[in-house]
């Protein structure tokens, strides 16, 4: 990939950036819901009083759903792509929108959303959002207390390999700022179906899953094991493992 010297990102800047969300570990452990495959994540054992979960860009798997679903949590869910979930399930909501950042026949805000849904309920909530990219203009768009809502966030970040575009940086750098203002990553897994981006010796991987965990809950510091965590499984299984790349998981 080229770029012209105006159009590139300070190599310093995006280090800077990547090493603001190496993971921390929390104190309670990393399980998996889901599948063993992509659709599956880690997140915090800490979902005692979390009764919703909100998952927009849903597509034609739910098993991370159906497994929350199994442990009582209500799963909102919402994908104008599909007419709904992959497997029926009591506990689930669905609607026929995509989640953006204005509201019309076709899309929904995310605080619009979550007040259809639970009204002025203020009890931690979890969000697993995997939409494609435009989970970017989402974040930004909506307000301080639906993150903070969020006691766990499970995020599937694309076009990472942007990062070195001067004009794509401002909106990745303003999204990881805001959400490291309440909430720590305490997980991070490279999606192994696009590959990486290595510009100036900086490896990017172009699709990852981060799991963010509110800052009012543990952490013992930074992760220092070896990943892929003995949880991780490739995404797409016909394909290696996508290991992360060491400076995402450096040593500060």
């Amino acid at each position: 990939m080229f770029y012209r010297s105006v159009g590139k990102t300070d190599t310093g800047a995006v280090v800077e950036l990547i090493l603001s969300l190496r993971a921390k570990m929390p104190v309670k452990p990393l399980i998996r819901i889901g599948p063993d495959q992509d659709g599956g994540y880690l997140l915090p054992d800490d979902l005692d009083g979390i009764r919703y979960a909100f998952s927009p860009g849903i597509a034609y798997e739910s098993r991370f759903e159906a497994a929350l679903a199994d442990m009582g949590i209500h799963v909102f869910m919402a994908d104008f792509s599909v007419d709904g979930p992959a497997v029926a399930n009591e506990r689930f909501t669905f609607l026929k929108k995509f989640i953006g950042s204005y509201n019309s026949a076709t899309h929904i805000t995310l605080d619009d959303w979550i007040e259809s849904c639970i009204g002025a309920d203020t009890s931690d909530l979890l969000l697993q959002m995997d939409i494609e990219g435009a989970e970017y203009e989402v974040l930004l768009n909506c307000s301080d207390r639906a993150i903070n809502q969020f006691r766990i966030i499970v995020l599937e970040v694309h076009q990472m390999g942007r990062l070195f575009e001067r004009s794509q940086f401002p909106i990745f750098q303003a999204v990881f700022r805001r959400l490291l203002r309440t909430h720590n990553v305490v997980h991070i897994h490279p999606n192994n179906y696009c590959g990486a981006v290595e510009i100036d010796g900086v490896t990017i991987p172009h699709i990852m899953e981060l799991t963010f965990y509110r800052n009012d809950r543990p952490v013992e510091g930074f992760f220092l094991g070896k990943y892929p965590h003995p949880l991780d499984r490739p995404n797409k299984s016909n394909k290696p493992e996508m290991v992360l790349p060491d400076i995402w998981a450096r040593e500060p």
